[in-house]
This record gives structure tokens, C-alpha cells and sequence, in this order.
């Protein structure tokens, strides 16, 4: 008579984690490392402390709050940007639909003048947003 297996459930893992090892520390250590996993982002203390002891790399983000308001700002300035272009556009149809040529030019010749005007207001925006980038760099490792 043949057994039968049930073969519902997870798959068994390939490379499972069956060893573990204990560390000890002192409480001024403890804090250091519990600082140190913070800053990794990494959620998981036990891998924190494996990619620590085989050398895996791994990224500190820090995140200052100014830095965050700005980025924030742009973020809405870049969809304020969206929105201008979607008006724009239905602009466009509507004055392709329902004027004449000449007055249909005279509105696109102001059209033109304001996004002139926003093409400077951004590359003034690019360069203070890379301005901010260097400064941030020049303190982060000055």
C-alpha cells in the first residue's frame, strides 16, 4: 500500500535559513548598531547585520527636512507644469474650432510670449534645484 503525501502549501524553500549565531553586546554598541539600521532603511535587523558581515553594499539615505520641502515644492511645480500644457492644448482645439485665423494668431503670439516666459522660469528653476544639489553635496562630504 503506497502513502500518500499531501502536496498542498508553500514550497519548500531551496536555500533555507537553518543556522543562527548570538552576538552580544554593550549597551553603548547596542545603540550604535541599532543607529546604524536605522539609517540603512533596512527593515530587518538579522539582514542588516548579514550584508554587514559578508560585505553586501548597501545605501544610506539620509533625509533632511529641508531638503524634503523641496523636493515636494518641485514635485507640484512639475504638475502645476502638466496642467498648464493640458490647458494649452485645449486651447488649441478650441481656437482651430471656433475663431478665425487672424484672431486665432493673435491669441498664439501671447500664448508664445507667456511660454517663453516659463521655459526662463524653469531653466532658473533647474539651475537653483542643481545649486541646492552641489550645496547639499559640499556639506554631506566637506
Amino acid at each position: 500500500m503506497k502513502q500518500k503525501f499531501n502536496s498542498d502549501g508553500r514550497p519548500p524553500k531551496t536555500n533555507a535559513i537553518a543556522f543562527r549565531c548570538s552576538v552580544n553586546f554593550t549597551a553603548s554598541e547596542q545603540a550604535q548598531l541599532l543607529t546604524m539600521q536605522e539609517k540603512s532603511g533596512i527593515a530587518s535587523m538579522s539582514s542588516f547585520i548579514r550584508m554587514r558581515v559578508f560585505g553586501k553594499p548597501f545605501k544610506v539615505f539620509v533625509v533632511d527636512e529641508n531638503t524634503s520641502i523641496f523636493i515636494d515644492k518641485m514635485s507640484s511645480l512639475n504638475a502645476h507644469y502638466r496642467t498648464i500644457a493640458i490647458d494649452c492644448d485645449l486651447m488649441l482645439k478650441t481656437l482651430r474650432e471656433n475663431f478665425t485665423e487672424k484672431k486665432a494668431m493673435a491669441v498664439l503670439a501671447k500664448l508664445e510670449r507667456h511660454t517663453i516666459e516659463l521655459v526662463k522660469t524653469n531653466r532658473e528653476l533647474v539651475a537653483l534645484a542643481r545649486q541646492f544639489d552641489d550645496q547639499r553635496h559640499k556639506d554631506d562630504f566637506g
